[in-house]
């Protein structure tokens, strides 16, 4: 195999696992997952808010997010196209397309679906005497659909149902295949209006355990690696400002719910560590989904990554917004600020947004997301 895919597929894993660890005294021990493109942010609105959304208002690309959020939303159909190219200051054709929609039924129930599609760009591949062997287009996609309901005036549930593929080689590379898994999210959304002294604002706070599913393998079941089971818990207060204008203040907090593996610098026994190896690798996910607090109090707190953005809209057609992403040093590194803008008329809303990295040696810096969303119900009345 030609180095080009061992680098990309290097990268990859560096920027979810240890993007910096300069100058830090604690033992680097990263979360590993398979398929850890199901952890990027796929829209630009919540890129340019520093990666929150589980309480935020419903837009169209809330499948991600959080799904029960859609039985809240205005217009009854939607669809958004998301484009992020991924770490575009070392690698020009990695990137992430993400379509999603979503159609309420009625003003209790919705339905919406997405399909993520996450490109390595093309490989040339070779065989051990370095002659070529063709090349190959390496992806990871999902494909999802999902359910919310209303149960109460203010309280609302969704669940959803995934399907992940992640195709390294193309087949082309012995005894290395395509991992596939089925999973589901469940999600909750809690919205209040406030009542303040100039305007009406709302609180909202909303909760997703997305991908809890089955194990990846790409060795027909020989190793199996937990996909990025996550819980995503936040909050978002809308402030009026006036008639015209609004700020949105929004707080999330992750914690992937996938056990930590053993260090072996932790232990002086091998055999103690072989043992503690093997349970690991043959822990079941909803095992592992409990086994994931058992580190201790110090590295759990280290484990929950939080976000917060703030969103200013004006006469809510022109939003500015930005935020920050802040991960332990030892679970990643990932620290950035982000900034977006977006345009929205009756039928549609443009979103873009820029990371900025905080440390200099993070692949993310730079990263670009654009975003277009169309209200199908506007089209509907313009095309009248």
């Amino acid at each position: 195999m030609r180095n080009s895919l061992s680098v990309k597929l290097l990268l990859i894993s560096i920027c979810f696992s240890s993007l910096s660890f300069a100058g830090s005294k604690d033992q680097l021990n990263p979360i590993y997952t398979g398929v850890p493109s199901l952890t990027i942010t796929p829209d630009a609105r919540s890129g340019g808010m520093g990666d929150v959304g589980a309480a935020t208002s419903a837009d169209a690309n809330s499948q991600y997010w959080n799904p029960s959020k859609y039985v809240f939303m205005d217009s009854p159909a939607g669809v958004s196209l998301s484009y992020t190219p991924w770490m575009s200051k070392i690698v020009k054709d990695i990137n992430l397309a993400y379509l999603c929609g979503y159609y309420k039924l009625n003003d209790k129930q919705a339905i919406s679906a997405s399909l993520r599609y996450f490109s390595l760009g093309s490989i040339d591949l070779t065989n051990e005497d370095g002659s070529s062997i063709g090349s190959t287009t390496p992806n990871e996609f999902s494909i999802d659909v999902a359910y919310s309901r209303l149960l109460t005036e203010r309280f609302s549930a969704g669940v959803a149902l995934r399907y992940i593929s992640s195709n390294l080689t193309g087949g082309m590379v012995d005894n290395y295949y395509t991992g596939t898994s089925i999973a589901a999210d469940i999600s909750a959304t809690y919205k209040k209006p406030i009542q303040l002294s100039s305007s009406d604002g709302s609180l909202a706070f909303g909760a997703n355990i997305s991908n809890i599913g089955s194990k990846v393998s790409y060795d027909k079941g020989a190793h199996n690696t937990f996909i990025p089971t996550n819980l995503r818990i936040g909050t978002s207060f809308l402030y009026p400002i006036d008639q015209y204008n609004s700020l949105t203040a929004s707080l999330d907090l992750n914690k992937l719910l996938v056990p930590s593996k053993p260090l072996l610098s932790n232990y002086s026994d091998t055999t103690a560590y072989n043992n503690d190896l093997s349970t690991y690798d043959n822990q079941s996910p909803i095992s592992g989904m409990f086994k994931s607090f058992g580190d201790g109090f110090s590295e759990e707190m280290k484990e929950i990554a939080w976000a917060f953005g703030l969103e200013y809209a004006y006469n809510k057609q022109f939003m500015v917004r930005g935020g920050y992403f802040h991960e332990s040093e030892t679970k990643g590194n990932r620290k950035y600020f982000t900034a977006g803008v977006g345009f929205k008329l009756n039928m549609f809303q443009l979103d873009a947004s820029y990371v900025i990295a905080t440390a200099q040696t993070n692949p993310l810096d730079q990263t670009l997301r654009f975003s277009l969303a169309f209200d199908l119900n506007g089209m509907k009345d313009f095309a009248k």
